[in-house]
């Protein structure tokens, strides 16, 4: 038993010995992968789909890796994505447009297990969560008035409504998975600078969503506003809910237009990241050698009854 604790000790010390801990900094720009059908574009003429994935844009990360040799080693990241605009609808009528687009600002987080290949060359693997944020869609819609209603209303024929509102969308908590390969190159003893290509695959399934802003003006052929906030968050149009909850099944006499069926949305990505790293002072060896020739050398005190 001994012997056991003084050789798995010694494994740990010579494990410690190489012992170092690093943290990065880094920044990149990702585009969508296996891109979804995420809305459409309507015209007079036809209809057509729009692909993309809300885990497009840019990205920062701050990360931590400890290594437990000079190939292995385990990093915890957290990262915010600021996504690009993608097209969730885009309709043009007579008398009838509307522009919808939505983006990510989302926090989430990695733990990864990292493996070098040499000392410049590094692979990552590992699970990827989302902690916070939402999808944020902003809508504009304009509705021309017909005369019936531009007289009922009592203004020029020509007039308009537009309406400018923002809704943000919550997602369930998900689970995804995060891959990287890179390359690292060292500007002295304590910093590196890096660049790594880095997939995401994730969607998120959606659990509510809440209307934040919301705005109605009446509007002459001129430009000028005749009305203003006809319509606002406090005063919304009848059937027009300012929260809604997804859910997985709905009833065929449901009628309570406040719920939906929940769909999942793509986050998935693939980018490219550049950052620096800077590396702590590693344990001395020889205070561990130190210790395991005290250990190996420790006579036990023995008590008497």
């Amino acid at each position: 038993m001994k012997q056991f604790i003084i050789v798995l000790t010694a494994l740990l010390l010579s494990t410690t010995s190489y012992a170092q801990f690093e943290i990065s900094a880094s920044g990149g720009y990702a585009i969508g992968s296996a891109g979804m059908k995420i809305g459409e574009i309507q015209t007079t003429s036809g209809t057509e789909n729009t692909y993309g994935s809300y885990g497009e844009g840019l990205n920062a990360q701050l990360r931590g890796t400890y290594f437990f040799n000079d190939r292995f080693g385990a990093d915890l990241s957290l990262g915010y994505l600021h996504g690009s605009d993608q097209t969730v609808s885009k309709v043009r009528f007579d008398g009838y447009e509307v522009d919808a687009i939505a983006r990510a600002r989302a926090f989430g987080a990695s733990a990864s297990l990292v493996y070098r290949f040499n000392t410049n060359v590094y692979s990552r693997i590992g699970a990827l969560v989302k902690l916070g944020g939402k999808t944020e869609a902003v809508v504009r819609q304009k509705a021309t008035f017909s005369q019936a209603e531009a007289d009922a209303f009592g203004v020029p024929f020509g007039s308009y409504t537009e309406t400018n509102y923002v809704e943000d969308y919550h997602g369930q908590f998900p689970l995804g998975f995060v891959a990287a390969i890179g390359y690292r190159h060292q500007l002295n003893t304590n910093f590196s600078i890096f660049v790594e290509a880095e997939y995401y695959g994730i969607s998120l399934k959606r659990k509510d969503s809440e209307i934040t802003e919301f705005n109605t003006n009446v509007i002459l052929p001129d430009g000028t506003v005749a009305v203003s906030g006809l319509y606002s968050l406090d005063n919304l149009p009848e059937g027009t809910n300012r929260t809604t909850t997804y859910v997985d099944e709905l009833s065929s006499d449901n009628t309570d237009t406040s719920k939906e069926l929940a769909v999942k949305v793509p986050y998935s990505s693939f980018g490219i990241n550049f950052g620096v790293i800077y590396k702590f002072k590693r344990s001395h060896t020889n205070r561990n050698l130190t210790w395991y020739h005290n250990l190996c050398h420790f006579t036990p005190i023995k008590f008497k009854y």
